[in-house]
């Protein structure tokens, strides 16, 4: 049986890093992501490994990155090989329980032909019991189902709800996602999630249990539930990261120029419609913010506090406007950029508790943690390392990274568009950053030909709209010296991270097999 910790596991999703009103933001309030940060642990310098959801994911839940999981796209399958958070749970004893999605392409030498989990890629994460389902292509039917018992007409796909109140006073003034949504927020679907978490944890919360609470908010559809519509107003955004035309941010990169021509990803060219989208998403992170403060006082006014480690994350970002984008995609800090709060319940992170840290962590140290706490062995998969030390109030460990990585694929297995555009086969559509303290690396697996490098002062110009690589560039021997040490970082980066299941091992001629997996981590 588990130990007597209980394990809340909460993802939101699509939610920017910089957006907290702990780390000084200055627009979107998050009061009750503020106060559980208090009660804990907020890593200000955590990193997504992949986008979008589904390879995001990947990472988060095996604690290996792309490379190694190879879980490439929304829909690429995840290799049943892979052990991940949840079987690792029910190895020491937990019924790990799911509320919400987890984005998982099954494995399909798994599942005989014809299986219906072979047509989408938002299945379920081996080893959890899906209390609650709820796949957002599907249209969300479990808060569909959830609105009618609450008097709400439902149309057939329940996101049609998410389209503007018709003729609401003083729309044609505002920017097109000002306009409020056909629900109500206290029937939204952060709330829907949050309720049947805690009707849950009333009936089982007397034993030890680990909930994954997958929230989809702030993803859109950008529209939000009246009072959360105009909630912030879009003369009070800031000024956008990047250059200031969308002509001038494509000429920095092939990616970039073909990235800003693809419909829903390049961000609105007309001011007012960039600062009121920018402003939506902020309307809709605060929704969830209040959406989660009442389970978070559940737990405190039950005692569950008390023996329950909260792990708080995002499986990716946002671009929200700046570099002319939407979405999450490409080698953009934005998009990776992710929070990440860790609240442990143990006498011996009393020492971290309100600690900000901004050593470089990533979504692949999460696995390791949890498994800490549950006191469940790291798996040799695993390429992230315990946060535990940070929680506990430590410096960080000798060994610790100052370079944040992350990947992306941009494939396109159905209709092979990248094939087509630009003459070069899928296995050269990636890219991989190395970003560290000073600068910024991009590789591409396509030749410099086609996708050049790039190299970013982050001291000098780090809204990255420089590229030090570019051609005509006068940077000279320091940059080019920048660039080679940003690109053995790169390549000693994947020689630590590469496959070590039997590296460990050894076949010895008199002692037999000896194992040293231990050695790895």
């Amino acid at each position: 049986m588990p130990p007597g910790r209980n394990v809340l596991f909460i993802t939101l999703d699509q939610w920017r890093g910089d957006c907290l009103s702990a780390l000084g933001h200055p627009v979107v309030e998050t009061p009750a992501l503020d106060a559980l940060a208090r009660r804990g642990v907020l890593f200000a310098n955590h990193w997504a490994n992949a986008a979008p959801c589904g390879p995001s994911r990947a990472c988060l839940y095996t604690g290996t990155y792309q490379h190694r999981n190879r879980s490439l796209l929304n829909g690429t399958p995840l290799d049943a090989r892979f052990t991940n958070v949840a079987l690792l749970a029910r190895e020491v004893g937990y019924e790990p329980v799911l509320f919400g999605y987890t984005d998982t392409s099954v494995d399909p030498r798994t599942v005989p032909p014809g299986d219906p989990r072979l047509h989408s890629y938002e299945g379920v994460l081996p080893g959890f019991v899906p209390f609650v389902e709820d796949p957002w292509e599907q249209g969300s039917p479990a808060w569909g189902r959830w609105l009618t018992a609450r008097g709400i007409d439902v149309p057939g796909n329940p996101h049609e709800l998410y389209e503007p109140m018709e003729g609401f006073p003083e729309a044609d003034a505002h920017g097109w996602t000002w306009a409020p949504a056909r629900f109500p927020a206290e029937l939204s679907q952060t709330v829907f999630i949050r309720e049947a978490v805690k009707d849950w944890l009333s009936e089982h919360g007397d034993r030890p249990f680990f909930v994954h609470a997958s929230f989809i908010r702030p993803h859109p559809p950008r529209r939000n539930p009246l009072g959360y519509h105009d909630l912030y107003s879009a003369d009070a955004v800031g000024p956008f990261t990047g250059c200031p035309t969308p002509d001038e941010e494509a000429a920095i990169h092939p990616l970039a120029a073909s990235a800003l021509g693809v419909a829903g990803v390049g961000a609105p060219h007309e001011e007012r419609e960039r600062r009121q989208t920018r402003a939506t998403y902020y309307g809709a992170q605060r929704e969830v913010d209040d959406g989660l403060a009442p389970l978070f006082d559940y737990l405190n006014e039950s005692g569950l506090a008390d023996s329950t480690l909260v792990v708080l994350t995002s499986d990716h970002g946002e671009m929200g406007g700046d570099h002319w984008l939407l979405e999450k995609l490409g080698y953009w800090d934005e998009s990776y950029a992710v929070p990440l709060i860790v609240v442990d319940p143990r006498a011996e992170a009393d020492a971290g508790r309100g600690r900000v840290v901004h050593a470089v962590t990533e979504s692949v140290d999460v696995l390791p943690t949890i498994c800490e706490f549950m006191g469940a062995e790291v798996p040799l998969q695993a390429d992230g390392w315990s946060l535990a030390p940070f929680t506990r109030g430590e410096p960080a460990p000798a060994h610790w990274r100052d370079t944040a990585h992350f990947e992306w694929s941009f494939a396109d297995p159905v209709n092979r568009a990248a094939e087509r555009a630009f003459g070069i086969p899928m296995s050269h559509c990636a890219l991989a950053v190395s970003r560290g303290p000073a600068y910024k690396f991009v590789q591409f697996a396509a030749s410099s030909d086609v996708f050049p490098p790039l190299l970013f002062d982050l001291r000098a110009d780090p809204g990255q709209v420089r590229n030090l690589l570019g051609i005509g560039s006068t940077e000279g021997d320091d940059c080019r010296e920048a660039a080679w040490t940003a690109s053995q970082d790169l390549l000693r980066w994947h020689m630590r991270t590469a496959e070590r299941t039997l590296s460990g091992s050894f076949l010895h001629p008199d002692r037999g097999l000896v194992e040293t997996q231990d050695a790895w981590r």
